[in-house]
């Protein structure tokens, strides 16, 4: 499944949020894909969106849900990348 958190992270005067599967990595880039996001937007375990494109990427089907949900559920599949990996 696709999720989406709100966008809260200011960077280039704009907001951000991210979108992960909770199942694969091929179903994330599958969805980015088609929804025309750019693949430098991929870091690691989770694509970075901008605000303006939320509502677009729910009506694709990205399932809405909190920030701590989606880590949750993003570290339940084994898919997270723990921040100490990020760097």
């Amino acid at each position: 499944m696709i999720l989406i958190d709100d966008p809260r992270w200011p960077n280039h005067g704009r907001l951000w949020g991210h979108l992960v599967s909770d199942t694969s990595l091929d179903e994330l880039h599958s969805f980015a894909g088609a929804a025309g996001l750019p693949r430098r937007a991929f870091d690691r375990d989770h694509y970075d969106y901008p605000d303006e494109r939320r509502d677009e990427l729910v009506a694709r089907g990205a399932h809405p849900v909190g920030r701590r949900e989606l880590v949750r559920r993003l570290a339940a599949s084994g898919l997270r990348v723990p921040g100490r990996e990020r760097r």
